[in-house]
């Protein structure tokens, strides 16, 4: 298997490439092959697309892109594409048990596709079979026919038989034991059973798509920093934490190490109307600033996204268990290179999208215990976060939406302009 493809499933090794004649959509394909797409086409070729390590979120609108598909079949393309992704594990279980010797990736991403519908869409076989079949290459036709018709007769008298709970709800073993081991049996249950119900959109006043629990954090960094102080996004991408503090701040600069995420960020920031967000290109682990440079540094760092699963579908297929060790780590070296760059009586947030005690109370208990020793913590925000002995945690379960952690520490020392300093604006302090 490719580093970063899905798994083959119980059905048998994929083959490294579309099988002759499949029928399969170029994901660059003409206008012309694009403009007969059907709905379940563009579910099957984005599931095909994953499982040679490509990502979902990239391929489907690609595919979509510039096809006759109205809006009442994209949607029904996105949930069966996407939803096929989380339950990976279990419809391969569920059509793995009448799947005879080796099959091709082309017919396994026709089988995801049609049981997702039976099982989990629960569209009676009239409706999904034949359709999905339709798409299948005409050599495997009657081998999908067969399965899904199986499918539908055990989905159909109302007793699947899972083998277990991570099967039933498609994660990972080491995933469904680990978040049980860091949260407790019942909320980890809750955390991952919400992380199987597609996400919806949430709208900012500006226009721009974000979580409820990134618009929190943004909005927390925000009143930290003060109208019109200054903030360093360290890790900025895609920028939507940065443009939300961009509002009320009078300067958000905002880091990123990759460059077409940069790009991203300037793209978003634009679209805005923002012309206070400075993009700079850099590692933040060596930031280029000064000390002492800003009112709030937030540190949303890079981690393992396991509080994210039901906006991003085929993650939980991509993270291992090192993953989370070392990112971790690189979560400290962040933290490390961020501190010094917080201004006297300014405030150092960290943030991550994920659950796993090793990204958030650890690193939190490291960070405010030892690295900012002296600091003042930040309280918890309030319901819906959960205060934890050190930093916030807010369950998905909690409101319907993302997984997230939260822990923030303020600087000792009075702020620039205070302790008799004539009133009005602040000062500029020069980040570089």
């Amino acid at each position: 298997m490719r580093a970063g493809a899905l798994p083959e499933g119980r059905g048998g090794r994929g083959t490294s490439s579309a099988s002759a004649g499949s029928g399969r959509p170029e994901l660059t394909g003409s206008g012309s092959a694009r403009a007969g797409l059907t709905a379940r086409g563009a579910a099957i070729a984005t599931l095909r697309a994953a499982e040679e390590g490509e990502r979902s979120n990239l391929v489907l609108p690609r595919l979509l892109e510039g096809s006759a598909l109205d809006g009442r079949d994209r949607a029904f393309a996105t949930e069966v594409a996407y939803g096929a992704l989380r339950m990976l594990r279990a419809c391969d279980w569920l059509f793995g048990q009448y799947v005879r010797g080796e099959i091709d990736a082309d017919l396994r991403a026709v089988l995801r596709a049609g049981t997702y519908q039976l099982a989990f869409m629960r569209l009676p076989a009239y409706a999904a079979v034949s359709a999905t079949v339709a798409e299948c290459p005409p050599r495997a036709r009657s081998v999908a026919n067969a399965v899904l018709r199986r499918v539908a007769g055990v989905v159909g008298s109302g007793a699947v038989p899972w083998p277990s709970p991570a099967v039933r709800m498609s994660y990972p073993d080491w995933l469904m034991e680990r978040m049980a081991a860091d949260l407790g049996a019942g909320r980890a249950a809750g955390a991952l059973a919400q992380m199987n119900v597609a996400a919806a959109a949430s709208l900012r006043p500006d226009g721009y798509t974000q979580d409820l629990a990134s618009q929190w954090v943004g909005e927390q960094v925000a009143a930290l920093a003060g109208p019109g102080g200054s903030v360093l996004d360290l890790c900025a991408a895609p920028g939507g934490k940065a443009t939300l503090v961009a509002h009320t701040a009078r300067l958000v600069v905002a880091g990123e190490l990759d460059g077409g995420r940069a790009r991203l960020i300037g793209a978003n920031a634009g679209r805005l109307g923002l012309g206070n967000v400075a993009v700079v290109l850099c590692d933040g682990r060596r930031p280029p600033w000064r000390a002492a440079s800003f009112d709030a540094v937030l540190v949303d760092a890079p981690c393992s996204g396991l509080g994210v699963l039901r906006r991003r579908p085929d993650a939980r297929w991509r993270v291992w268990p090192d993953d989370v060790d070392r990112l971790a780590l690189l979560q400290r070296q962040l933290l490390a290179a961020a501190a010094p760059l917080v201004a006297p009586g300014g405030t150092l947030v960290y943030s991550v999208c994920t659950l796993t005690r090793a990204e958030t109370v650890d690193v939190g208990a490291w960070m405010l215990g030892e690295l900012l020793a002296g600091w003042e913590t930040v309280p918890a925000p309030g319901a819906p976060w959960e205060g934890v002995r050190h930093g916030s945690l807010l369950l998905p379960q909690a409101q319907g939406t993302d997984g997230m952690y939260l822990a923030a520490a303020r600087r000792p020392g009075a702020p620039a302009g205070a302790g008799g300093a004539p009133s009005g604006p602040a000062q500029p302090r020069h980040p570089y």
